[in-house]
């Protein structure tokens, strides 16, 4: 059975000298620190070879110090007497320690007071041997033995069951950090399907009406333009991470359906820096946040309005803002509205999207994130987010920690159906 914290231990210790490698120019060797416990077993008997061979050198030590070398046949004795019980105590306190805590220490009391006097009587016995002709009687050879062998036994019985507790209780908390991971994983996985269904109900409106207009063309080709965004939206694993770059692709995939309705109403602008496009985030988070600016943007004003969205990274977090150009929320009594992940006004919540963003950005970050709205008095909306900055690795599930990027800027433009080139 591993110990599960020293495990933990080594694989980040691993982890950390991997990193240092990919990020240095020195050569490293595959070395991965192995955890002590991994191996119960193995622990076990090292402890024992370790402890018991410290106390025999210990003796012999001291016999030597007092100019009795012939003591050392006994010290020899007595060490593999005391190796041997504790062998037979280790099988019993085995059966015991998942026990009732009445059975479990009554019984090692009673376990450990006779493993006390078979050790005593046959070093006692040894000793008495060894001593022939002396005055001292067997019993009280026995008795001066028995008050060394106590407290070295007992002191191993405590040893043992205070390991065993330890190993007990941190494998209770490695099984209980992967059951909270698990059900952090189906809860990123629950709020990510909910985009879909989403989505779809209003895709599919618009092929709908589409159809009914008997405009089958435009129909038929939203249909393909959706099928390819569902077939690249299927390719990240639910609750993973994707390069801010390839969110901003799947975002394209996603305009391109809406350009179907809107054409030249709808404006997009993207300003994404090098570094922050390198970024790892996770999948489909800003999809809801451009599905909003269009619904309550673009939607409802003749002229449309343009969608922005900006990239940067600021010491080592990442920002990224979505902003439109619509009439924001004018209608409520405050100018100017902010919220932050801990949800203390929602009073003003534009539905699923938003709930969903802010419970993802929950579960991936903690409280290490940043959720804030802002509707200026000049109209519009906007919405940043800020994360710590974790670059992206093709094949990571979930990227290391914080790594420097680089400070150019690239700025991309999508007015209507065109697509502008880009520059630095």
């Amino acid at each position: 059975m591993a110990l599960p914290f020293t495990r933990r231990s080594a694989e980040k210790a691993a982890t950390q000298t991997a990193e240092a490698a990919r990020g240095g120019s020195i050569a490293m060797l595959p070395f991965a620190p192995a955890p002590f416990f991994a191996d119960k077993n193995q622990a076990f008997w090292r402890l024992q070879l370790v402890g018991w061979g410290g106390s025999a050198l210990l003796r012999a030590t001291t016999n030597i110090a007092n100019n009795a070398p012939d003591k050392l046949v006994l010290t020899l004795i007595a060490t593999v007497t005391g190796f041997s019980i504790s062998l037979i105590l280790s099988v019993i306190y085995g059966r015991l320690i998942n026990r009732r805590p009445l059975v479990t220490w009554s019984v090692t009391a009673l376990a450990l007071a006779m493993a006390v006097v078979i050790s005593a009587t046959i070093n006692g016995w040894t000793l008495s041997l060894s001593q022939a002709g002396g005055d001292a009687s067997f019993a009280q050879t026995v008795l001066s033995v028995f008050y060394l062998d106590m407290p070295l036994l007992a002191a191993w019985s405590a040893l043992y069951y205070a390991i065993n507790y330890y190993l007990q209780v941190e494998e209770q908390a490695d099984r209980l950090e992967r059951l909270e991971a698990q059900a952090t994983s189906a809860q990123l996985a629950m709020l990510r399907y909910q985009l879909n269904p989403h989505f779809l109900f209003n895709t599919l409106n618009s092929i709908s009406t589409l159809v009914l207009l008997k405009q089958t063309e435009p129909a038929n080709a939203m249909l393909t333009r959706l099928s390819g965004f569902l077939r690249h939206t299927l390719v990240a694993q639910p609750g993973g991470k994707v390069s801010v770059a390839q969110e901003v692709e799947t975002l394209k995939l996603y305009l391109d359906i809406e350009r179907m309705r809107f054409e030249e109403r709808l404006r997009t602008v993207f300003k994404i820096e090098p570094g922050a496009a390198r970024a790892g985030i996770p999948s489909l988070l800003l999809q809801p946040l451009v599905e909003n600016a269009i619904k309550y943007a673009v939607s409802p004003q003749e002229e449309g309005a343009r969608i922005s969205l900006t990239a940067q990274v600021i010491g080592g977090r990442l920002r990224m803002t979505v902003a439109d150009t619509g009439p924001g929320l004018q209608g409520l009594p405050l100018v100017q509205r902010r919220y932050d992940h801990r949800g203390a006004d929602q009073t003003a919540s534009t539905g699923l999207g938003l709930a969903n963003i802010r419970d993802r950005l929950a579960q991936t970050y903690g409280e290490d994130h940043r959720f804030e709205i802002v509707t200026p008095p000049e109209g519009g909306f906007t919405v940043i987010i800020e994360v710590p900055y974790e670059l992206h690795r093709e094949g990571d599930a979930a990227p290391d920690g914080p790594t420097k990027p680089t400070a150019a800027t690239t700025v991309t433009e999508m007015p209507g159906e065109r697509a502008m080139g880009t520059s630095a």
